[in-house]
């Protein structure tokens, strides 16, 4: 597997190899380029790809696990318009989920956050902001996004929050160190839905449902119709497949909060 150290170092080697070179021959500047080209390939693909664990080790599926259970989460809410919908389609189905919540949408509704708790749901943390910058900041801003959210939870539920999904699944060293100072557990997926995409209702539910199996864990996102009907879709089809959604900690066998 691609590691950021392992690749990092093996490009240090290649890079003074090809000094080392210069000084006897002529090396053609295209090699050089080549060598950059790859090395920002590998390292944007590692950074993007949260299932490869590229920086750091993310937690995105169970096939261990023993039972028939996969876990089906959402990204970015609550959202007044969706979350709701999403919860009465789980009670329906007798399905239970996780749902990684943004800071600042908790703050707005901390009714949505108690039904979701209340309702034998999870809850984790997902930024404060959710700013399409968050790749880029530091450290300690990652941090602070992070107990900023774990705040505004625990002021609403009196939860620590411990699980952490990087926004837009995203990942490099500075989260890493964040996730050091904070210690939450990163919480991938192995099923990416792209239900936020203009992909149709079909081809989303396809690309779920494809070798659907035991310990997956399914990405989506309480903010749209589309996912409404995809989600019911879903839970359908379930039952016919042995398959229970539940809470990603109970999947992964860790602990949701401190």
């Amino acid at each position: 597997m691609l590691r950021f150290y392992t690749i990092n170092a093996l490009a240090l080697v290649i890079f003074f190899g090809l000094l080392l070179a210069g000084f006897f021959g002529d090396i053609p500047v295209w090699l050089y380029v080549l060598f950059v080209v790859i090395w920002v390939l590998i390292t944007a693909i590692g950074s993007f790809q949260i299932k490869i664990n590229y920086h750091f080790q993310s937690l995105n599926h169970n096939y261990k696990t023993s039972e028939n259970h996969i876990s089906i989460t959402f990204d970015d809410g609550p959202n007044p318009d969706f979350t709701p919908k999403v919860l009465l389609l789980l009670k329906e189905y007798n399905a239970k989920a996780t749902f990684f919540l943004i800071g600042k949408n908790a703050e707005r509704h901390p009714e949505i956050v108690r039904q979701i708790i209340e309702e034998g749901h999870t809850i984790g943390n997902h930024s404060y902001s959710h700013s399409k910058n968050f790749g880029f900041f530091s450290s300690e801003k990652v941090a602070a996004e992070l107990k900023k959210t774990n705040a505004v939870l625990k002021e609403i539920t009196g939860k620590e929050i411990k699980m952490f999904r990087p926004p837009f699944g995203v990942t490099n060293p500075n989260i890493k160190k964040a996730l050091k100072k904070t210690g939450h557990f990163s919480i991938g997926w192995s099923k990416r839905s792209l239900d936020t995409t203009n992909h149709s209702q079909e081809k989303i539910l396809n690309r779920i449902t494809a070798n659907l199996k035991k310990g997956d864990i399914i990405l989506l996102h309480d903010s749209s119709a589309k996912t409404v009907a995809v989600l019911e879709q879903l839970l359908l089809t379930l039952p016919p497949h042995k398959l229970q959604s539940v809470p990603v900690d109970h999947l992964l066998e860790i602990e949701a909060y401190a």
